[in-house]
């Protein structure tokens, strides 16, 4: 059962959000800072505090880390007294955060809803803009010892990565996404020493040494082999296009649909015309896909529009930027017959 809904009220950029999800595929569009990885994290804090039982203000705090994890500096800025909250749901099933500008602590939030929530824990993986796996070896126990500034996605999806393998036989379709990836990336990755390599006819390839778009469809097949993500799982990734070359955004978006017909619900965000085309010409009729488009209404607030439609994307900055590139290429090229 994946995320149905969420809430926001006076949370970071947000004044008022309401937003309803697709159980496929979710993809976040907008200019910069208008809350897509705001969102995300607060869906995967919600996610991830369902298995752990940390206390859902605690791991927004990790995930967001305010000036001197301060909870109330996660309240959208304006002067006064404000108290926000943050509400998401899974059908039945709801979990509440809410607090003042004025909360230092984590225990100065009201939470409710959290033992209903944990008795039926999810599973999620939160992929950030950084790769992590060429800076695996060590951190983990670094992280765990002391206070470094790095948002608690970068450590959870390095305990994801070193998960041993489900037991059992793998299934067939698990088996061909795998496949598909290791073509992409011509091998399969190893471990060894809390070090991933890249194993192809060369021989063991250290990740520092890879490409940084390899190693990130590298990270996907180490999460698909050791079934981090599997049917009912939530998959957040932050701009999944970054460092990797437009070629491959084809076999991205094909593993992506394949997983959300296996019963993973997707959420990402992205910045990139050709990742929304080649989502768009590769799903299916059958496909659940939505796009949610962030923008800054006249009155200064983030609003959202989604739809199910790549053609009824508005706004779409995207496309708009693309057009513009395209059109001042079609005047360059006529030169004095633009006129």
């Amino acid at each position: 059962m994946g995320l149905t809904r969420v809430k926001l009220e006076h949370f970071t950029v947000f004044t008022n959000l309401d937003l309803e999800f697709s159980p496929g595929i979710n993809v976040f569009v907008g200019a910069n800072g208008t809350g897509k990885t705001h969102l995300m994290k607060v869906c995967y804090a919600a996610c991830d505090v369902s298995k752990t039982r940390v206390s859902f203000a605690d791991k927004l705090i990790e995930v967001f880390l305010p000036s001197g994890r301060s909870l109330g500096r996660l309240i959208k800025r304006q002067k006064g007294s404000i108290r926000g909250s943050v509400e998401i749901f899974r059908d039945s099933l709801t979990l509440r955060a809410s607090f003042s500008n004025h909360a230092k602590v984590s225990r100065s939030a009201t939470i409710t809803g959290a033992n209903r929530w944990a008795a039926s824990p999810i599973e999620s993986v939160y992929i950030p803009v950084k790769e992590m796996l060429a800076n695996a070896p060590g951190f983990l126990s670094l992280y765990a010892q002391r206070e470094i500034h790095f948002e608690a996605v970068y450590a959870d999806i390095l305990h994801r990565a070193y998960l041993p393998l489900p037991r059992g036989p793998m299934d067939a379709s698990r088996g061909k996404l795998l496949k598909t990836l290791q073509e992409a990336i011509e091998g399969r990755v190893t471990v060894k020493n809390d070090e991933f390599f890249l194993r192809n006819k060369q021989g063991n390839l250290e990740f520092p040494l890879l490409a940084e778009g390899i190693r990130k469809l590298g990270l996907l097949w180490v999460l698909i082999r050791n079934g981090a993500m599997q049917s009912g799982s939530v998959l957040f990734w932050d701009e999944p296009e970054t460092n990797l070359n437009p070629k491959r955004f084809g076999v991205l978006m094909d593993v992506l649909l394949a997983l959300q017909r296996a019963g993973v619900q997707i959420f990402f965000a992205t910045h990139d015309y050709v990742i929304l085309k080649e989502l768009d010409l590769r799903k299916q009729s059958s496909d659940e896909v939505a796009f949610h488009s962030f923008y800054r209404a006249q009155t200064g607030e983030i609003a959202c529009h989604a739809t199910s439609s790549y053609l009824d994307i508005h706004p779409n900055a995207i496309a708009e930027a693309f057009a513009d590139l395209y059109d001042r290429e079609v005047k360059r090229s006529l030169g004095d017959l633009a006129q």
